[in-house]
C-alpha cells in the first residue's frame, strides 16, 4: 500500500461532546457547567485564551440545556426577541456585547425570567470594560470558571484531534516530536497543524519529521523577524 498524502481538507467543525478533548486545563469549566442548575444568580462566565474550548463547551452546554446561542455583537439587536423561558449563551461577551443589553440580560437572570445565562470571554468579568456602575458590581460578583493553556498530555490529544479533523496523514512518533519544539498554546497548535498540512500538500508527502523541521524552522524565523 502506498503512502497516504495530505489532502488539504478544511478542518471539520464538530462541537459534539464526543469530540471534546478533556484535560486538567478545562476541568474547572466542565465541572462548573455540569452544575448549571445551581449557578448562583443563574449565571456563569467561562473565560480563557483563544482556542481553549469556550465555544465547544458552550455548544455542549446548549445541547444539554436547550440554550439559544447569541454572538455578543448580535445581543443588542436580538435582546427583545430572546425567549424569556429559555437558557441563553452569549459568546464573546467581554469584547463585543452591548453593555446595556448585557445588563438587561443579567437582570433577567437575577429576576428568574431566564432559565440560565452562560457568558464566554477571553478575560475574567472583573476586567471587562463597563461604564454602568450597577453592571460593574454585577460583573465583579459573577461566578466564573477559567480555561487554561494545555499541558503535554492535553496538547498531544489536541494535536491528534486537529490532524484527524483534517484527515491529515502523519508518521508515527510525529506528535511526540512536535510537543517540545512547538509554541505551547492551543492557537499555536492550530497554526502549526495548518502549516504542516499545507507544507505536506505542497510536497505531496505525509506529514513527517522533514516537513515538521521545515515548518518549525519557518515559524521560529518569523518570530525573530
Amino acid at each position: 500500500m502506498g503512502e497516504q498524502l495530505a489532502l488539504g481538507l478544511p478542518p471539520r467543525e464538530d462541537f459534539s461532546a464526543a469530540s471534546f478533548v478533556d484535560g486538567e486545563a478545562n476541568a474547572a469549566a466542565r465541572w462548573a457547567l455540569a452544575g448549571w442548575r445551581a449557578w448562583p444568580g443563574r449565571v456563569l462566565a467561562i473565560y480563557g485564551p483563544p482556542g481553549t474550548g469556550k465555544t465547544h463547551l458552550a455548544h455542549m452546554w446548549a445541547a444539554e440545556s436547550g440554550a439559544l446561542i447569541v454572538r455578543g455583537s448580535q445581543l443588542e439587536a436580538a435582546l427583545d426577541e430572546l425567549p424569556a423561558d429559555r437558557a441563553i449563551v452569549v459568546e464573546d461577551a467581554d469584547r463585543t456585547a452591548s453593555r446595556t443589553a448585557l445588563f438587561h440580560l443579567l437582570n433577567r437572570a437575577q429576576n428568574e425570567t431566564a432559565e440560565a445565562l452562560l457568558l464566554t470571554a477571553r478575560e475574567a468579568p472583573s476586567r471587562w470594560d463597563a461604564d454602568i456602575p450597577d453592571l460593574r458590581s454585577r460583573l465583579l460578583a459573577l461566578p466564573t470558571a477559567a480555561l487554561d493553556e494545555p499541558d503535554d498530555e492535553l496538547l498531544a490529544r489536541l494535536l491528534a484531534k486537529l490532524f484527524a479533523d483534517r484527515q491529515s496523514p502523519l508518521v508515527d512518533g510525529l506528535i511526540a516530536y512536535l510537543i517540545p519544539r512547538m509554541e505551547r498554546s492551543v492557537e499555536g497548535a492550530r497554526r502549526l497543524v495548518d502549516a504542516l498540512d499545507r507544507e505536506a500538500l505542497a510536497r505531496r508527502t505525509p506529514i513527517n519529521r522533514g516537513v515538521a523541521r521545515r515548518v518549525l524552522g519557518e515559524q521560529a524565523n518569523d518570530e525573530v523577524a
